[in-house]
């Protein structure tokens, strides 16, 4: 009988593993009302099961259904209160829905924001995630409830001991957040020295935009390109050159690129690559090549408010 009952049960228990999976695809695929749906029977079916519970949380916060991501969140903070993980998710979305709602609203939710982040800091040393999380809060937040660049600074020094790329760059963010850009440059330039990664110099490039100095986040996106080798770099080259009117003709070159080797993975349409070789066009006093490639952008993404006040500008 017990053999039986194995056998029974074992395709139920594959079957349900397979919904997962099918779930979890779905959330990469950026498919979230498809991932909703699938773990919306799955939960009701499988109340207990921290993962459907977890994912289904994620389906909601990825659409932006903060209510119902924190009851899903909330439901494992109470069913493993000593799981940091936990608790940081919940924070998130309750943060999230903090910026969503009146400045009366967000000021009832930043305590418990706040007490979940630090609940889970206290529970995981290691949780880098939750660490981050404190460094934006406590710049974020005004000195009277709570805002403090001493906190944050003290969360980006535990960042830097459990990862030094991670310490350098919540320091260049605490600094650039604070309005000292020499010491921001500074960290962020250490970050890309330490590790490297697109993510290093996608903030050191960001920070130049922000401080109006387009030729060094051209120089910084043109370095990244040659380090990491990905065609999105591309169209960022071609966007820094189209809105501050600076090396165009690579701008252009680099647009011809993105279009030509062009994958969804690279995750910008190809009409914005238009658009951007559109506003070059523009600034080379070139009105005939402006004009047909704002067109090829509104073709394929008619709906784009800035393609067709771009075309009535021309």
């Amino acid at each position: 009988m017990r053999i039986l009952l194995v056998f029974l049960l074992f395709p139920l228990c594959s079957f349900s593993q397979q919904s997962l999976d099918k779930a979890e695809a779905y959330l990469l695929k950026k498919n979230y009302a498809k991932a909703e749906q699938l773990l919306s029977v799955y939960v009701s079916e499988n109340p207990k099961n921290e993962k459907a519970i977890e994912l289904f949380g994620d389906a909601y916060g990825y659409q932006k259904k903060w209510d119902d991501a924190i009851t899903q969140y909330e439901k494992l903070v109470s069913a493993k209160p000593l799981e940091a993980n936990y608790h940081y998710k919940y924070g998130g979305a309750l943060g999230m829905k903090a910026l969503s709602v009146n400045k009366i609203m967000a000021l009832s939710i930043i305590g418990d924001v706040k007490e979940a982040f630090l609940t889970a800091a206290k529970l995981d040393a290691k949780h880098i995630e939750t660490r981050w999380a404190l460094v934006e809060l406590y710049m974020q937040l005004p000195g009277i409830i709570g805002g403090s660049q001493s906190k944050s600074m003290q969360y980006a020094n535990e960042l830097e001991a459990l990862s030094k790329v991670d310490g350098y760059l919540a320091k260049g963010y605490i600094y650039e957040y604070d309005a000292q850009p020499e010491r921001a440059e500074k960290y962020y330039k250490q970050a890309i020295t330490e590790g490297g990664s697109l993510t290093c110099y996608e903030k050191l490039s960001s920070f130049y935009e922000n401080n109006k100095e387009p030729e060094k986040a051209l120089q910084t996106i043109v370095e990244s390109e040659a380090k990491h080798k990905r065609n999105a770099l591309h169209y960022q080259i071609g966007k820094v050159a189209a809105e501050y009117n600076v090396q165009l003709q690579k701008g252009e070159q680099c647009l011809q690129k993105y279009i030509k080797n062009y994958s969804a993975e690279d995750g910008v349409p190809i009409a914005w690559a238009n658009y951007r070789l559109a506003q070059i066009y523009k600034h080379s006093q070139n009105k005939e090549k402006a004009l047909k490639y704002i067109d090829l952008a509104i073709l394929e993404l008619p709906k784009i408010k800035v393609f067709k006040a771009f075309k009535e500008g021309l």
